[in-house]
């Protein structure tokens, strides 16, 4: 702004037919950084005026040939980009009201009378240009206003048309999810009849016929068994993976302890098999959607005895805070949020820490099928109901050491 005001010449044009009232002039206005310009007539004045109008102020003599002063105001006022141009009359007759009414009336802004003063006329001249340099740098700002308010406006369309296109595809991806997984639980659902009368038939087989078979035709019928077994798991597992994203999300306030209690009911068998310490220390109450909490805790405590070494009895820790999020030191939490901390910890057989995002994939499996039975899918469904909550969940293992889950509940 200051440059542009600094690079623009404060300009006054001199009008008067004699070139040594010019020169006076000048001189009385030297050295305070004007730029001049002459005219020697009015018509003069008007020509140059056509050329460039940026002049701070005129100074013009009343009594000029051909065209006086006045006409020459009268001509400038006309014009709607000059008639803002302050006019100071020069004469030495201007001294009867009736000659200094017609000034004003032709457009003067002020008069002086010769001879001049100087320190009246540096007055007077610095008062317009001064004047001239405060309308300049409000055009100015206008003028980087505009500027700045075209570049907005343009910058806003282009995020407006961004967030449409963002919208567009979140709904599209959105649609595209949710028919995705209508698909599985419809294509689960339906494989259930056939592999039920698989099941029905090889189970026949198994009660009137199985003594009868030979070794090689016991082996491959044991074979189809544990085939129909596995993919009833893995229709029942698809199934439930669906359902954590299809059915309404009703928010219910739940004591983990109950919720740990259920589960533990549903799995007392297999924890008295494997002689399972479990610890809890659960603290407060929180929002949950119950049913799938239930399935979370279930599939991590199963996934747990799963895992679980053969020689050393398993134990696990649970533990639930309720805190702010600076309280936990993670920069993926915002500090001023309340958050549930879950973590669920064990002494099994742990995994190599490059695998900590991989175990939560679908049909993600470090181990061999032949050495841990299972579909691939439990923690996946751990994590959806995470995220169906609107929390999210890290793990952490090392080798034969255990592993850790940290979950995280907004509150």
């Amino acid at each position: 702004m200051e440059n542009r005001i600094a690079e623009h010449p404060v300009k006054i044009l001199l009008v008067d037919d004699k070139k040594e009232n010019l020169l006076s002039l000048q001189v009385i206005l030297a050295n305070l950084g004007y730029q001049f310009v002459e005219a020697s007539s009015g018509k003069d004045a008007l020509r140059i005026l056509l050329k460039n109008q940026d002049f701070a102020i005129i100074l013009m003599d009343v009594q000029m040939p051909l065209m006086d002063g006045f006409e020459t105001a009268e001509m400038i006022r006309q014009s709607d980009k000059l008639k803002h141009v302050p006019i100071i009359f020069l004469t030495a007759n201007m001294n009867t009201t009736e000659y200094i009414f017609k000034g004003y009336q032709s457009g003067a802004v002020d008069y002086m009378i010769k001879p001049l003063s100087k320190e009246i006329l540096r007055a007077k001249v610095l008062v317009f240009t001064e004047l001239y340099k405060k309308n300049l740098e409000l055009r100015f700002k206008e003028e980087e206003t505009n500027a700045l308010n075209e570049i907005i406006l343009k910058a806003n369309k282009t995020l407006a048309a961004q967030y449409a296109a963002i919208e567009k595809h979140a709904a599209e991806l959105k649609n595209k999810n949710m028919e995705l997984d209508a698909f599985t639980y419809i294509s689960s659902h339906d494989l259930q009849e056939p592999l039920r009368k698989i099941q029905t038939f090889t189970n026949v087989i198994l009660t009137n016929e199985y003594p009868n078979l030979s070794t090689d035709g016991k082996l491959k019928f044991d074979r189809i068994l544990y085939s129909t077994t596995r993919m009833r798991e893995l229709i029942n597992s698809l199934l439930t993976f669906s359902r954590t994203n299809i059915v309404d999300r009703k928010f219910v306030s739940t004591d983990l302890n109950i919720v740990f209690a259920d589960v533990k009911e549903a799995l007392l068998e297999n924890i008295t098999e494997k002689k399972v310490t479990i610890e809890t220390d659960f603290h407060g109450k929180i929002d949950v959607i119950p049913f799938q909490f239930v399935q979370l805790m279930e599939n991590l405590l199963s996934n747990a005895i799963k895992f679980a070494k053969k020689d050393t009895p398993l134990q696990i820790t649970i533990k639930s805070i309720i805190a702010d999020g600076a309280t936990f030191e993670n920069q993926m939490l915002s500090p001023q949020q309340e958050y549930c901390h879950i973590s669920f910890e064990d002494n099994g057989i742990g995994f190599e820490s490059q695998h900590n995002e991989k175990i939560f994939g679908v049909f993600q499996k470090l181990h061999g099928r032949d050495i841990y039975e299972g579909t691939g899918i439990g923690l996946a469904i751990v994590k959806k109901i995470v995220e169906n909550h609107n929390g999210f969940i890290t793990a952490s293992g090392v080798p034969m050491e255990g592993v850790k889950f940290n979950i995280y509940i907004p509150v």
